[in-house]
């Protein structure tokens, strides 16, 4: 009788993992009140209170809502001055919207690899990558866990760059007890459907920058200004406007965020304890300026040397099988599909009469990304943090029984 459940064994884990999203009476109600206000688009008051509330959550004095992560991204962008004949430092090890949002401003995304210990953007890759064509750096807290801030804010001083906080994944955490978004000139966050708060979809801008504000509202708001008229159309702009429902939501997102922060805490941390004690299994660390994580995945790292070489596809495909939901996360992003032929050499951005530069993605090597994703990251999404530490347990036991298994695969 075999013992792993890929070959017909008993599962580790048949219970179900606790469910995403997360909703109550008081969403029910809120959304409800928005319906009978009869505003459900631009003027509500809904709106506007999420709007200061999140600013203040994240340590923030401004905020400009839209409709996702990726315009929240191109917004901001534009709002610095970013566009064609300019180069965007981003990591190659994050969603495709961060290098995306480079393009679509008409800039070149130039890709610098990542840290082997945090899988955050390097930061002397960063600044190898800089050219006298550089714009701005997009830093990625990937999985919520913050990058080095630090040395990336030492950057952008040092080129005179503009630096955007990816924080797509990052809702809450902390940089040296500062919460990220507005660390940098300007911080864009997803309410997409499996981020940490969701309405769905939307999308956030923070920024301290008073001048930078004005920009990004007038671009999200068909180029209205901020103290003009409805019909004082100032710069070149677009719907890009978050409804109130959405804004309700997030409202009550916000609300429960504090109290799940602190039970993924209490998971995340205690499964890294658990994975000290298996061989073959670690996690991508926090930098110590890093003072609080946001945990939208848990990023594991795999040897498949210390498990007699059994690829990590195998041991994904045995976990899963186990009733442990795992992945294995990104592709680097020069290898897909849009950077390798559908970007060409003599069509924009690259040939942009302003753009000086010359890219070619075929010949991009990142090789700390490309082990990462080859061989080394798996993920468990941040819901399965949001159950109690004997899950944990569970995952702890499936790994221990793959690596205890070895023979049957």
């Amino acid at each position: 009788m075999p013992n792993l459940a890929i070959n017909g064994g008993e599962k580790t884990r048949t219970k179900p993992w606790p469910k995403w999203p997360i909703y109550d009476d008081n969403d029910r109600a809120a959304l409800l009140e928005v319906l009978e206000s009869d505003v459900w688009g631009i003027g509500g008051k809904t709106g506007e209170m999420m709007l200061q509330e999140f600013a203040e959550f994240h340590d923030a004095k401004h905020a400009v809502a839209v409709t996702s992560g990726t315009t929240a991204l191109e917004t901001s962008l534009r709002a610095a001055g970013v566009g064609p004949g300019h180069e965007v430092i981003v990591p190659p090890y994050t969603f495709i919207a961060t290098a995306n949002s480079a393009l679509m401003v008409g800039a070149v995304p130039i890709f610098a690899d990542i840290d082997p210990d945090t899988y955050n953007l390097d930061p002397a890759a960063a600044e190898a990558a800089v050219t006298e064509r550089t714009k701005a750096i997009i830093a990625v807290h990937i999985g919520g866990s913050p990058c080095n801030m630090d040395a990336f804010l030492a950057l952008a001083e040092k080129h005179d760059l503009i630096l955007i906080e990816d924080c797509a994944q990052a809702h809450g955490a902390e940089w040296r007890g500062t919460k990220v978004g507005a660390i940098g000139h300007l911080g864009a966050f997803s309410f997409q459907s499996s981020k940490n708060v969701t309405a769905g979809e939307g999308g956030i801008i923070l920024t301290n920058d008073g001048d930078l504000y004005s920009r990004a509202w007038s671009i999200h708001n068909v180029g209205r200004a901020p103290d003009g008229g409805w019909y004082d159309h100032r710069i070149l702009g677009a719907n890009l406007r978050l409804t109130q429902f959405q804004a309700a939501l997030i409202r009550c997102g916000l609300k429960r965020l504090p109290e799940l922060m602190d039970r993924r805490d209490e998971c995340g941390f205690y499964l890294q304890s658990l994975l000290k004690d298996i061989p073959g299994v670690d996690y991508a660390k926090m930098h110590n300026g890093a003072t609080r994580n946001a945990w939208h995945l848990f990023i594991g790292k795999y040897d498949a040397e210390a498990f007699g070489g059994l690829s990590r596809e195998q041991f994904l495909a045995a976990m899963n099988a186990e009733g442990i939901p795992i992945s294995r996360g990104y592709n680097p992003l020069y290898q897909e599909q849009l950077f390798r032929n559908g970007i060409r050499a003599d069509e924009c951005p690259l040939a942009c009469k302003l753009y000086t530069g010359s890219v070619d993605y075929t010949q991009v090597h990142c090789p700390v990304t490309e082990r990462v994703c080859a061989s080394e990251g798996w993920w468990l999404f941040q819901s399965m943090l949001l159950g109690e530490k004997a899950d944990m347990d569970d995952i702890a036991a499936a790994i221990a029984k793959v690596r205890d298994n070895l023979n049957e695969l």
